[in-house]
């Protein structure tokens, strides 16, 4: 769940499976790689995260299907910012 662990993937185009060590598993010292995984998915949407290790499987199952919707959702932002950027720019050439 640490950064290391997924910005390898992420570099090649793919979309990881993550899954954070946490405190009450004893795991780790706090749970700042829940944190910092969720804040990751939220704001990039780029990963997956996957809290409870008993739903791995499900997220493997739906893994392709996951994957399609986060792209879509990625290229729509991608679509708004270039759109934007354009705008922007002829607003100063102007």
């Amino acid at each position: 769940g640490g950064p290391a662990s997924f910005i390898a993937p992420l570099q090649i185009g793919k979309i990881p499976i993550v899954v954070p060590r946490q405190k009450e598993f004893d795991e780790h010292v706090n749970n700042h790689q829940l944190e910092f995984c969720k804040a990751v998915e939220e704001r990039m949407g780029n990963i997956i995260v996957v809290e409870e290790i008993d739903t791995l499987q499900d997220f493997l199952n739906k893994y392709m299907i996951m994957v399609n919707e986060k792209r879509k959702l990625l290229e729509s932002n991608n679509s708004t910012f270039c759109t934007r950027l354009k705008e922007i720019i002829g607003e100063m050439i102007e």
